[in-house]
Parts: structure tokens; C-alpha cells; sequence
């Protein structure tokens, strides 16, 4: 049985308040808990004391036995100073993917098919209308 530091959702639709809870990993996300240690409430200001509170002697003995945050908790955990998280960085996070990037091609060749098509119609019409123009005036 492992043991999570988690959020556990409650307040009204559209107005979201959170307990910050140690569960069994498997427990639903709202349901049974072991024990509270703290609130969250993402409606206050960022620099409301009240948006995030903490129980910090029953944080430290949790981690201190095993208990695994999530990483939204990890997060609020590091921004109070109880527990130290590691920076994370994606290179890869703004790269398109791998159909993206097909589509990205196709759209370009299907473009200079346009352009091409488009200037092989200007260049074209000028050429018939010159015979047609020559025709009128022998005329």
C-alpha cells in the first residue's frame, strides 16, 4: 500500500476548493482519506496567506515515512519551503508533432501546387489572346 499527499476536490461547480490530503494511492480522489494537512483554495490572490495552508508538522512526518506528492502538491509543497523539487524542463514542449508536421508539409506542397497552377494560368490566357487579337484586327 503506497501513500499519496494529494488534492482532494471540493466546493461548488465553477468554484473549486481543495483539501490537501494523505490517501491510499488507490482511493478515489474525493474519497476516503487518512488525514488532512492542509487547504487550498485557488480563488484567493497568489499572495493571500490564506490560498495555501499547511499542517507542517504532519507534512514532515508523512514524507518522512514514504508518502509520494503529486506534483500539483509537489509544486505547492516547494513554494512553502517544506519539501525541495527539481526544476523540470521539456525541450521538446513548442515541437510539433510527428502529424503535425505532415500536415505542415502537405499544406506547404499543396500551396506551391496553387502557386504554380495560378502562375501557369496568368502566363497562359496572355498567349491565347494574342492570336485572338491578331484574328480581329485581320479582320
Amino acid at each position: 500500500m503506497s501513500v499519496s499527499l494529494r488534492l482532494s476536490r471540493g466546493g461548488s461547480k465553477k468554484r473549486p476548493y481543495y483539501k490537501i490530503v494523505i490517501a491510499n494511492s488507490t482511493a478515489p480522489r474525493d474519497g476516503k482519506f487518512l488525514e488532512q494537512v492542509g487547504t487550498y483554495n485557488p480563488l484567493l490572490a497568489k499572495d493571500d496567506e490564506n490560498r495555501v495552508r499547511f499542517v507542517e508538522e504532519r507534512v514532515k512526518y508523512w514524507l518522512g515515512v514514504g508518502a509520494q506528492p503529486t506534483d500539483r502538491v509537489a509544486r505547492l509543497l516547494d513554494k512553502a519551503g517544506l519539501k525541495e523539487r527539481k526544476a523540470t524542463y521539456n525541450p521538446n514542449a513548442g515541437v510539433p508533432g510527428k502529424k503535425a508536421k505532415e500536415r505542415a508539409e502537405d499544406k506547404a506542397a499543396k500551396a506551391a501546387e496553387a502557386a504554380e497552377a495560378a502562375a501557369a494560368a496568368a502566363a497562359a490566357p496572355a498567349v491565347e489572346e494574342a492570336p485572338a487579337a491578331e484574328e480581329a484586327a485581320g479582320e
